[in-house]
């Protein structure tokens, strides 16, 4: 970690217990309509690992003093200078660990279908046992460059099949320990390949005796599937009941890539999914405290009205751990191929919330694999382009992209999380602050590269912008 004077750090060479960040902006809502509110500057102390107090800079009472004085009483002083929004920790909800920066190792892109992405990947998946030090540096780059980003949480899904067996599980288990203290990781036993051998199978092949194996392994957290790859509907749906029973034989959250297409005559698996989960919980054959988190859904896109509000219904009235999570870099770059007109869809969060009253999760999930070829790894350059994507640039909408991959995100994979964007005293000291983003509107419309990201009260990652030009004098 580098720490720099330019932004108004100042540590002490001491264990950091204690820790102030002053005259910052905060993404708080008026309740008068008016700016008064959003331009107020507050100072946010923490002490071991924990927000203690929020309070706007001009209150009687308030932190004063200039560095030397506060330095008696603080381990580590910010100051933001009345520049720069605080925000929570950012999420990945999920992410691919281990198919991240994949493309240079592929083979070359021909079209860009799902077929050919399965078809080049596989092929570089059958490399990795063999160079489990690519494997490393690729998910510790990944890390690397999220936390940087400001992401404090993530779920690393990491692959176990008969190709790669353990090792991917191997890498991230030991990138999960390596990073412990500046990203709470959770490790997701994922099968992306079919847990069924063959569409005349009536029992679960090799992939799925070795997830249940890897389901057993400490510091796995989660076990998931994506269950549309199976060769029949059916098994489909027997893939989504052996990951349900697998995550309650061991205690840990599912997670499933579900309902990956635009097809209107297709049956949405998240009906079963849901009546599934009504079943195990009335039955007691359901952990406390396991969610689902549900990736891709953008066969729900085509939902009506109605669909929407049965869907909410079920969700609320069963208390059902669902979480739905949209990942519009794979999405918008994979979906409608081949179908009239080329429709494009990722589930629309602006929308979602605003006429449906459910809240949707936005990840980055994949980063340069033939998946997903675009993008980086920064969860708020999601909000740009959902800005575009759902046509929603006010400020409601934008607020809600920023929940989606912070609060909202973090709720999907179970992770601790608070009740809004503004910190309250308990809240866990965990943010990221953007130094040249003076609004929430600000941060989702465009947000800077500048950060500075906090974990548990403790400094963990800068990032920094050198800038330059070269300025000619007219004649």
């Amino acid at each position: 970690m580098s720490t720099s004077s330019q932004h108004g750090l100042h540590p002490k060479p001491l264990t950091r217990k204690t820790f102030l960040i002053k005259n910052v902006r905060l993404p708080v809502t008026p309740d008068d309509g008016s700016d008064s509110t959003i331009n107020q500057l507050y100072n946010v102390t923490c002490g071991d690992g924990r927000v203690d107090a929020v309070e706007p800079t001009d209150k009687a009472g308030a932190v004063c003093g200039n560095d030397e004085e506060l330095s008696e009483r603080f381990d580590v002083i910010m100051d933001a200078r009345g520049v720069g929004i605080l925000l929570p920790g950012l999420c990945h909800a999920p992410i691919h660990l281990d198919k991240c920066f994949l493309l240079d190792r592929c083979d070359e892109l021909r079209t860009g279908d799902f077929a050919e992405a399965l078809k080049v990947t596989a092929k570089a998946k059958a490399a990795f046992p063999s160079d489990l030090t690519d494997l490393y540096n690729r998910g510790k780059r990944l890390v690397i460059d999220s936390v940087q980003c400001g992401v404090t949480a993530m779920r690393a899904h990491v692959e176990v099949d008969k190709t790669v067996r353990m090792n991917c599980l191997d890498i991230g288990l030991k990138l999960k320990d390596e990073f412990q203290t500046v990203c709470d990781m959770q490790i997701c036993a994922f099968a992306q390949d079919p847990l069924f051998d063959a569409a005349s199978n009536g029992r679960p092949g090799g992939n799925y005796t070795l997830l249940q194996e890897a389901a057993k392994r400490k510091g796995v957290q989660a076990v998931g599937s994506a269950p549309y790859v199976e060769p029949s509907l059916e098994q489909a749906k027997r893939n989504m009941t052996l990951i349900l029973d697998t995550a309650y034989e061991s205690s840990l959250h599912a997670d499933f890539h579900l309902d990956y297409n635009l097809d209107p005559t297709a049956e949405p698996l998240i009906w079963y999914l849901l009546e599934q989960l009504q079943e195990r919980i009335k039955s007691g054959r359901w952990a406390d405290g396991a969610r689902v988190c549900v990736g891709h859904a953008t066969r729900l896109s085509l939902f009506s009205k109605e669909e929407w509000t049965r869907f909410r219904t079920t969700v609320e009235e069963n208390k059902l751990p669902v979480t739905l999570v949209g990942l519009p870099p794979s999405d918008m770059y994979m979906m409608g191929r081949g179908q009239p007109g080329s429709p494009r869809a990722t589930l629309n969060v602006s929308r979602l919330e605003r006429e449906h009253g459910v809240k949707v999760a936005m990840a980055v999930n994949n980063v340069e694999n033939a998946f997903t070829p675009q993008g980086t790894t920064d969860p708020l350059a999601l909000c740009p382009m959902g800005v575009a994507v759902f046509q929603d640039g006010t400020k409601k909408g934008c607020r809600t992209l920023i929940e989606a991959v912070t609060i909202t995100a973090r709720k999907a994979i179970a992770a601790p999380s608070r009740q809004s964007l503004t910190p309250v005293k308990g809240d866990a000291a965990d943010f990221v602050l953007l130094h040249e983003n003076d609004s929430l509107y600000s941060a989702a419309l465009s947000p800077c590269y500048t950060r500075t990201v906090i974990k548990n009260g403790e400094v963990v990652a800068t990032r920094r912008a050198d800038k330059w030009i070269r300025l000619v004098a007219q004649q």
